[in-house]
């Protein structure tokens, strides 16, 4: 993993390129430095490096790009993958689906109210991709889901699923997992005969077949079935899960031949992305934006997004595979990636408690030591 570090640091130094001027170089370095503080609290007035009103700016007013912002690190994402390339057989990409929320309180007029009340929850609703392949992982990308009306989150994950880019899809087995949300028909039969990918997702157990018995009904693992409305056969399973102490059977179909176990297997994969969620929110914020426009609210989370990836890469540096410490990796990260923002940071809060150590008697001074 020798080559991974200096991948970071480059596309380190591309996303500063792409800054205007050094005054948004030096912002974006502050942001994605109180993003790799790795606490999950990181909104602007902590930041101890740039002011509130300088992080406001940058994401809501300033001119810079942020389609090059995402094109560049999807750029160095595909690289990385296409190194796990080997001869012989495709290896299998996994892309995942789901729709997560953001959760918010209070109002919030000026995001013209995409922050709504969805599934008992109010917050901003994305539909997320998550690619997998092997241990590595990496977000790829979102679309917001604006509620009744709108494209719906398995149209929205339509959408996403035609734009993985043909490399990709040449170099890889296609598997499609996702939950109940994304088990339409629609979205189904696209997947297997427009995409030509596998869909491995979850559906209801009221589910009928062509048959008339509902999904449940079923009681052979691995056993062809016709959904109602569906013209091309799936293969069909389940997975018993824990939920509030009991256990809760989730059923899952493949258009892929399987057994029942390896759709079973399969189908327990799909939940690596809820751990996703849990720590891209909680030690990453990316459910802390409080922008005041859309554009800025969408570099919030680009920008918490990519700050997962450069602590992912540190992990991956590091070569712990039995230790995947989240804030380890982001407090890691921010050491070797941005030191001079964590020193600054620093300084800054000595300069803080400085006048209580005078009252107790004491004083401090940075010494230079010779090298």
């Amino acid at each position: 993993m020798n080559h991974i570090l200096p991948q970071a640091e480059e596309l380190l130094l591309t996303l500063k390129q792409l800054m205007p001027s050094i005054y948004q170089q030096e912002t974006l370095e502050s942001i994605l430095g109180l993003f790799l503080s790795g606490k999950g609290n990181a909104v602007p007035h902590h930041c101890r490096t740039k002011s509130e009103s300088a992080i406001s700016r940058f994401l809501n007013y300033y001119n810079w790009s942020t389609r090059s912002i995402i094109r560049t690190v999807r750029s160095y994402i595909l690289n990385l993958i296409l190194y796990q390339r080997i001869r012989g057989r495709k290896p299998i990409l996994q892309v995942m689906l789901d729709l997560t929320t953001l959760e918010k309180v209070g109002n919030f007029p000026h995001l013209n109210d995409l922050v709504r009340v969805y599934n008992h929850k109010k917050g901003l609703h994305i539909v997320v991709m998550y690619l997998v392949i092997g241990n590595w992982r990496f977000p790829w990308s979102f679309r917001v889901y604006r509620g009744k009306g709108t494209a719906s989150p398995s149209q929205l994950a339509q959408k996403l699923i035609n734009n993985l880019p043909s490399i990709l899809t040449q170099s890889f087995q296609i598997y499609i997992l996702g939950d109940t949300a994304f088990g339409t028909i629609k979205l189904v039969t696209k997947i297997h005969i427009q995409n030509n990918y596998y869909a491995l997702v979850g559906v209801a157990k009221t589910r009928k077949l062509q048959d008339g018995r509902k999904i449940c009904e079923v009681k052979t693992r691995g056993q062809q079935v016709y959904l109602n409305g569906l013209d091309i056969p799936v293969f069909l399973s389940w997975v018993w899960l824990k939920r509030d102490g009991k256990r809760v059977q989730r059923f899952i179909i493949s258009t892929k031949p399987m057994k029942g176990k390896t759709i079973t297997r399969w189908g327990k994969q799909r939940w690596q992305i809820e751990g996703f969620f849990k720590t891209v929110k909680h030690c990453f914020s990316l459910h802390r934006f409080g922008q005041k426009t859309l554009l800025g609210v969408y570099r919030w989370l680009i920008l918490s997004l990519i700050s997962y990836l450069l602590a992912y890469w540190v992990y991956l540096h590091l070569g712990d595979s039995d230790n995947l410490d989240w804030f380890n990796s982001a407090q890691i990260a921010l050491t070797l990636l941005l030191p001079h923002v964590l020193l600054l940071s620093l300084l800054n809060q000595i300069q803080t408690v400085i006048p209580w150590l005078n009252e107790l008697g004491f004083d401090f001074c940075l010494i230079r030591c010779k090298i």
